[in-house]
This record gives structure tokens, C-alpha cells and sequence, in this order.
């Protein structure tokens, strides 16, 4: 009896602090989540503030009575918010597809062909990450510019054709797919180019589908490469225009309108991330595991 009084208090005990642990842990988590959504909380009201409004708080409110939509249509009218849109999604759109194409076929050859100083070859990609960015940026800039390119679309694509990271990630993927579905493959007569896309891709397509997100954020945040190259405002982009936007004075004048003009950049992201946060997630670990 007494076995059995001891037994029921040690297990209302663990009970209890699971649920004391559990409590303190989404505690925290909340605390956390409120630090990181704050700063879109801000941008958000700041949007919906009028110029005046905003301009008379000597004190900034966590709140507004009187919420107003003209800084949107500031954010259009005043500058071709819409024609940077136009331009982001273009170069979105041919940088993704044509960095996916060479990302694929350079994973594939890395992980299954054998070629004759492969490994060398690949030690040699995976140093090139140890290179700054800023010398990267130097001698594409010296590259672009001797073939003529800049203020054009092939300028802002081509240096962002190819991702040793990427690579790197989706060969590992690769290499997780048994070697005797490739050689079965090969004796039943199939080409290559037809077990990548068939057994290769479609077993590996959570990690395809992150480096494809992965990269739209990228190039839709992308702001130092569009900037150096660029001084056409026809071929700015969207992160280009908030600049050009402050540039011109509007920014500095009326801080509303500009981040109204932030949130609806920032708006596809968010909800790209929504939708495939979890293929996200799910692609990233399978990559960080081997076997």
C-alpha cells in the first residue's frame, strides 16, 4: 500500500513539473515571438498613420484611432512602385529558373558521374566560399561592365546564375539515393538526363522546392549587386526604389508612406513563406542528414 501512495505522488510530481516545464517554455516562446514580430507590428501602424499624425507624436503610440490607406497610394503614385514590382519579378523569375537549372545538373554530376579529378574539383567549388562577398562583387562589376551589360536585365541576372551553397546542399541529397537505383537504371537503358528528372528530382523535391524559395527571397531582397549596377531607374528594383524613394526626399519627408511601401514588398514573401515553411524545414534537415 504504502509502494503504491509512493509511486502515485512520484508520478504527480513528474506531472506536475512537465506541465511547470511546458508552461516556463511557451512562456518564453511567446516572449520571443513578440520580439520578432514587433518590428512588423511597427511598420505596419507606422503605414497607416497619416504624415501629420505621425509628425505630431513627441511620444510614438503602440496604437492609432484614426488609421488611413493614402500612404499606399502614396507609395504608387509617387514613384513606379509598380514598374520596380514588374522589374523584381523578371529577374526573380530568369535568375531562379536558370540557378536551379545549373544548381540540378551540377549536384547530379558531383554525386553520380565519375570524372577523373571530381573531388579535386569540388574542394575546389567548396573554397570559393571562403572568398568575401565584397571581392565577389568587385570582379563581377569589372566583368559586367568590360562586356557592356549594365543597366540591363543580363547584368543583374548572370552573376547570380549559380550557388556553391545550393550545390553543396542538393548533392547531399543526392548522394542519400541508393547507388542501385541509378545502376538499375543504367541496365534497364535509361539515359541520365531521364533518372535525374524521374527518381532523382522527385525523391529529392523538398530540398528543390527549398533552394527555389530560398532563392525568389533572395532575389527579391537583393539590393547591393541591383544598386552598383544599375542607375537606370528602368531597371531598378523594388528594393532599389525604397532607395530611390529616400533619394528623392520622399522618404526622408514622410516616413508613413514609406513603410507602407515596405509592407507591400514585403507582402509576397510573407506569404510564400506561409505556404512553404514546412517544405522549408523539411528540405534543410534533409540535407544536414546523410544515410
Amino acid at each position: 500500500m504504502e509502494n503504491q501512495l509512493d509511486f502515485e505522488l512520484i508520478e504527480k510530481r513528474t506531472k506536475t513539473r512537465a506541465k511547470i516545464k511546458t508552461t516556463v517554455t511557451y512562456i518564453l516562446l511567446g516572449i520571443w515571438a513578440l520580439i520578432v514580430l514587433f518590428p512588423f507590428y511597427w511598420m505596419i501602424l507606422t503605414s497607416v498613420k497619416s504624415y501629420s499624425v505621425y509628425n505630431s507624436e513627441y511620444v510614438p503610440t503602440f496604437f492609432t484611432l484614426s488609421p488611413t490607406l493614402k500612404n499606399y497610394i502614396d507609395a504608387f503614385t509617387t514613384v513606379s512602385l509598380s514598374r520596380y514590382f514588374l522589374n523584381t519579378i523578371v529577374f526573380t523569375v530568369i535568375t531562379t529558373a536558370l540557378m536551379l537549372i545549373v544548381t540540378v545538373l551540377a549536384a547530379f554530376a558531383f554525386s553520380r558521374l565519375d570524372f577523373k579529378g571530381k573531388n579535386l574539383v569540388f574542394a575546389v567549388f567548396l573554397s570559393l566560399m571562403m572568398i568575401p562577398n565584397e571581392l565577389v562583387v568587385i570582379t563581377n562589376f569589372v566583368t559586367i561592365t568590360n562586356l557592356d551589360w549594365r543597366n540591363t536585365f543580363t547584368g543583374l541576372v548572370m552573376p547570380s546564375v549559380t550557388s556553391i551553397f545550393y550545390i553543396y546542399l542538393l548533392k547531399e541529397n543526392f548522394e542519400q539515393i541508393p547507388d542501385s537505383l541509378y545502376k538499375a537504371a543504367k541496365v534497364d537503358g535509361t539515359s541520365d538526363l531521364k533518372y535525374l528528372l524521374k527518381v532523382m528530382i522527385p525523391i529529392c523535391k523538398p530540398t528543390v522546392i527549398t533552394i527555389l524559395i530560398l532563392k525568389v527571397i533572395e532575389c527579391w531582397n537583393s539590393y547591393v549587386w541591383p544598386r552598383l549596377i544599375t542607375d537606370d531607374s528602368n531597371y531598378f528594383l523594388v528594393s532599389n526604389g525604397i532607395q530611390s524613394i529616400r533619394e528623392n526626399g520622399f522618404g526622408r519627408e514622410n516616413i508613413p508612406a514609406m513603410m507602407a511601401a515596405v509592407v507591400v514588398i514585403s507582402i509576397p514573401l510573407i506569404i510564400i513563406f506561409l505556404i512553404f515553411h514546412k517544405k522549408i524545414m523539411e528540405g534543410v534537415s534533409r540535407g544536414g542528414t546523410k544515410g
